[in-house]
């Protein structure tokens, strides 16, 4: 079992940036692939980035790429997701999620999730 604990939410203003933690217990995440979804009212959950279990390689969403990084720290057994130049369209809960197959982009094959935390990007 994998336990995951997102944090780093928060009310920012637009253009603004924030830092989202997913932090692991239980299991290693250094053979379990890493992704981010968010989800905004009234809409289904959506793929935001993925990182592989080396952390070599990553994958984002075109609605953030450019302004999102997808980081991996082993040793800490934590994930970042680095969110620069906000928009209030991405005003959602954000989750992190573990899988051991990398470059999943759908919520469905995720075995171990976190709570979620909130982001609220103010105009």
């Amino acid at each position: 079992q994998v336990q995951l604990v997102e944090s780093g939410g928060g009310l920012v203003q637009a253009g603004g940036s924030l830092r989202l933690s997913c932090a692991a217990s239980g299991r290693t995440l250094s053979r379990y692939a890493m992704a981010w979804f968010l989800h905004a009212p009234g809409h289904e959950r959506e793929f935001v980035a993925v990182i592989s279990w080396t952390g070599s390689h990553t994958y984002y969403a075109d609605s953030v790429n450019g302004r999102f990084t997808n980081s991996k720290d082993n040793a800490k057994n934590t994930v970042y997701l680095q969110m620069n130049s906000l928009k209030p369209e991405d005003t959602a809960v954000y989750y992190c999620a573990a899988d051991s197959n990398y470059g999943v982009i759908v919520p469905a094959p995720y075995d171990y999730w976190g709570q979620g935390t909130q982001v609220t990007v103010s105009s």
